[in-house]
C-alpha cells in the first residue's frame, strides 16, 4: 500500500473522482480532500463524502502548532503528517496556492490511478 494524490481544478471533478474511487473498493476513511481555504475544503469534502485532515490525522502536537502557523505552513505540516516528504509537501502546497484541490488516498494499492 502506498500514498497517492491527484490534483483537480474544480469541485465537480473531485466529487466524481471520489465516487469512482469508492466504487473500486477504496475505504472512504483513507480519502482526504485538501484546498487552500478551510470553507472550500469542508464544502468539497462534504459533497464528495470524503475526509478533511483533522487533529486525529496530524496528532495533537501538530494540531496545536497549526493554530499559530501561517496557512502555507499549516498545509505543508498536514501533508507531511499524511506521509509526504517535506519537498513533496512544499510542491503540493504550491499547487493549492494556484487554486487546485488535492485528493489524497492513504494506503492506496500499488499501481493505483484515478
Amino acid at each position: 500500500m502506498s500514498l497517492f494524490y491527484k490534483e483537480y481544478s474544480n469541485d465537480e471533478e473531485v466529487v466524481n473522482a471520489v465516487n469512482s474511487v469508492k466504487t473500486r473498493g477504496i475505504n472512504e476513511d483513507t480519502i482526504y480532500v485538501i484546498t487552500h481555504d478551510d470553507d472550500r475544503t469542508k464544502r468539497v469534502a462534504g459533497n464528495a463524502d470524503a475526509n478533511t485532515v483533522g487533529a486525529s490525522d496530524v496528532g495533537i502536537a501538530t494540531a496545536a502548532k497549526n493554530v499559530f502557523r501561517k496557512k502555507g505552513d499549516e498545509l505543508r505540516a498536514q501533508f507531511q503528517e499524511l506521509g509526504f516528504t517535506p519537498a513533496e509537501a512544499e510542491n503540493l502546497e504550491d499547487k493549492l496556492d494556484q487554486g487546485k484541490i488535492i485528493v489524497v488516498i492513504k494506503d492506496a494499492p500499488a499501481g493505483f490511478a484515478i
